[in-house]
């Protein structure tokens, strides 16, 4: 779906969380530019407001700062874009984040943050959007989850058991919603230059724009097709 398919004269409208920075950002940045309305999203307000700022000019941009942790917040801002633009016809679940240590060193506060914001945060937004979309005619549900979701690491036992649980929840959502013209896909990226972790050298690991070109390609794919799991690996990462 671009801004040419809908009918009515009005920017379709996308839903991106932590959409501020890294992947989230690129995805909002290539949203805009195909036309799209974009409300992002992130937890730290300071956030939000520098990348508004930064994308001022770029398009019809808004956003709020919310803790995916809280099923109040969240309602409230799907409830907030929905009055606002009237109708939803993307989510980008983007926000995430990781605790690396041996299973016996996590501290369950650890454990809960990760889980709360990488596995409960998806099902809040998508739980929301899911009618607003259905009231909209249909949509399409992004749910970034990470190769980790399907490939164990040590020292990943909370980030592996969040995304395990996001490729499974993303899954069992496309079969619940297929019918009702809601397209669900879940994109596996493997090692992606954000900072999410400190490595050396970098060069040969996806950039967040690329991550932002498997959403914006699969908006264009037509109404009869699903890619329901993309995964998106370096082309040449350092041998082991």
């Amino acid at each position: 779906m671009t801004s040419e398919t809908r009918t009515d004269g009005r920017r379709p409208v996308a839903i991106v969380t932590g959409g501020s920075r890294g992947i989230g950002r690129a995805i909002v940045e290539g949203l805009l530019d195909d036309g799209w309305r974009v409300f992002l999203c992130s937890r730290d307000p300071a956030s939000v407001a520098a990348a508004l700022d930064d994308l001022a000019g770029r398009g019809e941009v808004a956003g709020r700062a919310v803790d995916v942790r809280e099923q109040a917040e969240v309602d409230g801002f799907v409830d907030w874009v929905a009055g606002e633009a009237g109708r939803l016809d993307c989510l980008v679940n983007n926000a995430g984040l990781g605790h690396f240590a041996a299973v016996d060193e996590l501290s369950g506060d650890q454990w809960r943050e990760v889980l709360r914001t990488n596995l409960d945060g998806p099902f809040y937004f998508l739980r929301a959007a899911a009618p607003a979309m259905k009231r909209s005619g249909g949509g399409w549900v992004f749910n970034v989850a990470s190769l980790a979701a399907q490939h164990p690491l040590a020292g990943g036992a909370a980030y592996n058991a969040s995304k395990f649980g996001l490729l499974g929840m993303s899954e069992a959502a496309m079969l619940d919603l297929r019918h009702h013209g809601v397209r669900v896909t879940t994109i596996l990226p493997g090692s992606v230059d954000t900072g999410f972790r400190e490595r050396k050298e970098r060069d040969w690991m996806l950039q967040p724009q690329d991550v932002a070109q498997v959403v914006r390609d699969l908006l264009r794919f037509p109404p009869r097709a699903l890619p329901s799991k993309v995964e998106i690996r370096p082309t040449a990462p350092p041998r082991k």
